[in-house]
């Protein structure tokens, strides 16, 4: 008998960010595999009866290839266990849900795809930063500054083809937030500036979004290439609206507001309840009968 897996965006790190279905899911979980920076707090939401997979990748060190990921996804969700692949962020956003969705598919293997609040609009709302302003910028443009070894390839044999130019993104406009942006800043700086970007539009990485160790660095495309390097995960936004920032909130020392034992909570009391009670009227249903 076949399981089920779902694709379950884990949020860029406060767990209170978590949606409801994703928090239920995570509670009534028989299997779990996570990135490798999902939050602690969040971790403790699985019951200690479920299986835990730390399948994450990290700064091009790869604990386990993503075929591995696919196949123990499959075999699990195969041995009839409810899997949950939590993934940080939203799962269709850098998130290689596409190979894993293709994966499950081949293997008719049923799944559901929960979405989750994405690093960019995390990053932006801590950081107090508007992603479009009818006055400063009418788009926003989603790009990863990582690129696979087939892309690089591709890109040396096809230089015309060359997936590294953000030209057409620069030309639009655009708020520009840059995925996994490593700590090559001059590279990215060159290709902001290669691009038609001016040397002074302004920029801010964030590492660890919305947690208690978030940390913020504003500076321009000219300087970007003198910046500290912060902990991973980081995402740079690029773009007019980084002047929006709050000036006080947006510190390189970030310090979030003080919480009362009531409200230091990864879940408020008055939600977890119903949840769990639902949770547990769902296992029932589940259950066969004798």
């Amino acid at each position: 008998m076949k399981g089920k897996v779902y694709l379950v965006g884990a949020g860029p790190g406060d767990p209170e960010l978590l949606t409801l279905k994703a928090f239920r899911l995570l509670r009534t979980a028989e299997a779990v595999l996570h990135d490798d920076l999902v939050a602690p707090e969040i971790l403790r939401l699985i019951p200690s009866s479920a299986q835990l997979h730390n399948v994450g990748k990290r700064c091009g060190k790869k604990k386990i290839l993503q075929g591995e990921i696919n196949c123990l996804m499959v075999a699990l969700a195969a041995s009839g266990l409810r899997v949950v692949r939590l993934k940080g962020g939203d799962p269709l956003i850098f998130g290689r849900a596409g190979e894993e969705i293709e994966e499950l598919r081949r293997n008719n293997i049923p799944f559901e795809i929960v979405p989750g609040v994405t690093s960019a609009m995390g990053a932006a709302a801590a950081a107090q930063i508007p992603l479009t302003h009818r006055r400063a910028s009418s788009a926003l443009v989603l790009i990863t500054a990582h690129e696979s070894s087939e892309k690089q390839v591709s890109r040396k044999r096809s230089p015309e083809n060359d997936l590294s130019d953000w030209s057409k993104f620069v030309r639009s406009g655009a708020t520009l937030a840059v995925y996994m942006p490593g700590h090559n800043y001059s590279d990215i700086a060159r290709r902001l500036q290669s691009a038609g970007l001016a040397t002074d539009t302004p920029c801010i990485i964030i590492s660890r979004a919305t947690t208690k160790y978030q940390r913020t660095h504003r500076t321009t495309v000219r300087d970007l290439p003198r910046a500290p390097q912060l902990a991973a995960p980081t995402l740079l936004l690029v773009g007019e609206v980084v002047r929006l920032a709050d000036p006080v909130d947006v510190l390189e020392e970030f310090v979030f507001p003080t919480r009362s034992q009531e409200t230091d909570r990864s879940i408020p009391a008055r939600l977890l309840n119903p949840l769990l009670d639902h949770s547990s009227s769902l296992r029932a249903e589940e259950e066969p009968t004798a």
